[in-house]
């Protein structure tokens, strides 16, 4: 099946290439039914080679094949953890198309097909980022995801705040790919190869690492870092959900994100781990001290938030700072974790930047204190908005919880608590947006003027202001809710992951396979009430919380200026040479 690697990669782009060329001549729903079609097969591709990924499979394209253990080909490696991520990408790719579905209203009108090219353009450079075996290939397919992100982001190119959301995101993403570019460059002329594993190797030949081989390791790192959106890289995420279509926002945050994290994993893994890399100490420093960091500003800056959207992006923010600290600890249990927690997460960060499009869509805002008590029709809507809270702090039985309780267990000691508290404030910070906007529980929220950006006012994504909520709007949630239910309750779901993870990371390490243990059900329910206390108490109790100025010296670094985040992506990139410096021999 090896054969049928590339098709991930082709039958995106082809699809796209078809709606362009036909677009002006399509009705809308025909253009809108044939990019959910290309995803939808793309997807079950990804899933049957998925199935079949044992042992992990490689495809040199066009026959360039190593000679002398020598190449300059095009590799494609399916393995778990790659066709894993092609999958997601896909169905949540599909997921955003099945949401807008005819009514997202796109500019120009006049071409219909034009957004969902632009999706499938999206989707075809996640999974060929995903499957990725050499290291120059994946820099290009990390550009092409950028690059259409950034159009997709500004897609409202009338709208100055679109534009700059858009333009802030593609500075700083694009700093990213060439810190990335720089440490390929550097690693070639070290090594004479680009295929990863023959990096590695090549590497390890040599002997022990020197300034180039970190300096390599810096760039390449600051780059998928940035798109991870780790802190002090993380500036643009928020900037651009605030401006990008809900449908982008689901793929932003329910996995473009996870692919810069699945990135560093993977890059570690194949390039850097041995002993001519970098020691494994020093990347544990690098991520756990980066991890922490990131989950604690990310889930303060969530809690003070009233732009819903900007609300999910720090959620996001928080979480991948959790996701690093599991990779950081390098166990192949934490690795399971991480995986778990990353699929659970994606279907419940989606859905709920799915029912805050339907706010925006049936009353032209997202802001927390102008919704007050506005949503209460929204029955359907405010339980799965309340439900997406609690997963997100992990409650039984979801995939959010079970994969939080087994990196949870993998980590260990004071950084649990981390876990516990970051995703209590996280969720915490949702069940409030869902208690006062759909039940109006609380007084209503004094409007302050601490806040640059509030979510009032804002344009809905569909032609006019709905009075009815299309079914294809409610459905994507809820089925998203249901997937990461699923990975969480599905037997056998766990150690079919487990393999698939292992086999490709650990060099086939027999681990035992994630599941539910009472210590783990205990902390996540500890989460789960940690939140439900804090959004009670931040709706009857609102001026206990309604004190923004603890967290202004935070909120003015957000300050929307390009130059200020550059500034913070040079910090980043010395804070991380500093932190695995001490480990260089000699």
């Amino acid at each position: 099946m090896n054969d049928l690697l590339p098709l991930l990669v082709a039958v995106p782009l082809c699809g796209a290439a078809l709606l362009v060329a036909g677009g002006r001549r399509m009705p809308r729903v025909l253009a809108d039914s044939v990019g959910c079609a290309v995803s939808a097969g793309t997807a079950g591709l990804a899933i049957t080679l998925l199935l079949n990924s044992s042992p992990p499979m490689a495809e040199w394209a066009g026959g360039w094949t190593p000679v002398d253990g020598h190449s300059v080909g095009i590799v494609l490696v399916g393995d778990g953890p790659g066709l894993g991520m092609a999958a997601l990408a896909s169905v949540l790719t599909l997921a955003a198309l099945a949401y807008s579905w005819r009514y997202f209203d796109e500019p120009p009108r006049r071409h219909a097909g034009s957004f969902p090219a632009l999706i499938l353009l999206l989707q075809a450079g996640m999974c060929g980022f995903a499957v990725a075996g050499d290291l120059f290939n994946a820099f290009v397919w990390f550009e092409l995801m950028s690059v259409v992100a950034y159009a997709l982001t500004g897609t409202r190119v009338e709208e100055a705040k679109a534009v700059q959301g858009a333009l802030t995101f593609g500075v700083v993403t694009s700093l990213g790919a060439y810190a990335m570019l720089m440490g390929i460059g550097l690693l070639y002329a070290r090594t004479g190869e680009l295929a990863m594993a023959q990096i590695g190797r090549a590497l390890d030949a040599h002997g022990l690492p020197d300034g180039l081989v970190l300096a390599a390791f810096v760039l390449v790192l600051t780059g998928l870092l940035i798109k991870s959106a780790a802190v002090p890289f993380h500036f643009w995420l928020p900037d651009a959900h605030a401006v990008a279509p809900t449908p982008v926002c689901m793929l932003l945050s329910g996995v473009m994100v996870e692919l810069g994290v699945y990135g560093v994993w993977r890059v570690y893994g194949t390039v850097f781990a041995g002993p001519g890399g970098i020691p494994a100490a020093d990347l544990e420093r690098v991520l756990l001290v980066l991890g922490a960091v990131t989950a604690m500003i990310g889930a303060v800056m969530c809690w003070y938030q009233r732009h819903i959207k900007r609300l999910l992006a720090y959620s996001t923010v928080a979480h991948t700072g959790l996701f690093l600290i599991g990779i950081g600890v390098l166990s192949p249990e934490a690795d399971d974790g991480v995986a778990l927690y990353v699929l659970g997460h994606a279907g419940v960060k989606a859905a709920l930047f799915a029912c805050t499009g339907i706010l925006l869509d049936r009353y032209g805002n997202v802001d927390e204190h102008a919704l007050h008590g506005r949503a209460r029709e929204l029955r359907g809507v405010a339980v799965m908005y309340a439900v997406g809270g609690l997963a997100l702090a992990g409650l039984p039985p979801f995939g959010t919880g079970l994969g939080k309780a087994v990196t949870e267990k993998a980590v260990g000691g004071p950084l649990i608590a981390l876990y516990v508290v970051a995703s209590a404030v996280t969720a915490g910070a949702v069940l409030r947006v869902a208690a006062r906007v759909f039940l109006g529980l609380g007084p209503a929220p004094e409007d302050g003027t601490e806040y640059e950006t509030t979510g009032t006012g804002e344009r809905p994504e569909t032609r006019h202001r709905l009075s009815r909520i299309p079914d294809t709007m409610t459905a994507v949630p809820a089925l998203l809710l249901a997937g990461s239910l699923a990975v969480g309750v599905a037997p056998g779901f766990g150690e079919v992951l487990s393999h698939a993870v292992n086999e490709a990371g650990s060099g086939g390490a027999v681990v035992p396979a994630p599941h539910w243990s009472p210590a783990g059900v205990l902390l996540d329910l500890v989460a789960t009430a940690l939140a439900l206390g804090l959004a009670a108490l931040a709706v009857t109790r609102p001026g206990w919380f309604a004190a923004p100025r603890r967290a202004l010296p935070l909120r003015r670094l957000q300050s929307g200026h390009v130059g200020d985040y550059v500034a913070w992506v040079l910090v980043g990139a010395t804070v991380l040479g500093a932190l695995a410096l001490p480990g260089l021999p000699g």
